[in-house]
């Protein structure tokens, strides 16, 4: 299945949109506009996302495994099923603490 074959109405599986690779982030947006943007990602273990600010508060969703994040000095393992927020303007990083996959929700205040 391909994003453009998303439609409305019919459930999908999120995480089989996006396949992980050996020593890679691998990510595939799934919708861009004017509030924000929604990626999803797959995290090979021990990959990371260096320290970095954003404009936008951001959500992530964490599909399958487990990541590490820090989110302006506080610590954070987040698990399937769990989501975390990470707000505007904080420094933050995530790493892989075993292959996972994250949608990722950046939202425009």
């Amino acid at each position: 299945m391909t994003i453009s074959e998303i439609l409305p109405a019919r459930p999908i599986g999120l995480a089989a949109l996006v396949e992980y690779a050996p020593g890679s982030i691998v990510s595939r947006v799934v919708h861009r506009g004017g509030a924000g943007s929604i990626t999803l990602f797959a995290f090979d273990s021990g990959q990371d996302v260096s320290e970095h600010t954003t404009a936008c508060d951001a959500y992530a969703l964490v599909l399958d495994g487990r990541a590490d994040l820090n989110i302006g000095g506080e610590r954070a393992r987040a698990e399937a099923g769990q989501v975390v927020m990470m707000p505007a303007g904080v420094p933050h990083s995530i790493r892989a603490a075993e292959r996972f996959k994250m949608l990722l929700i950046m939202m425009r205040s």
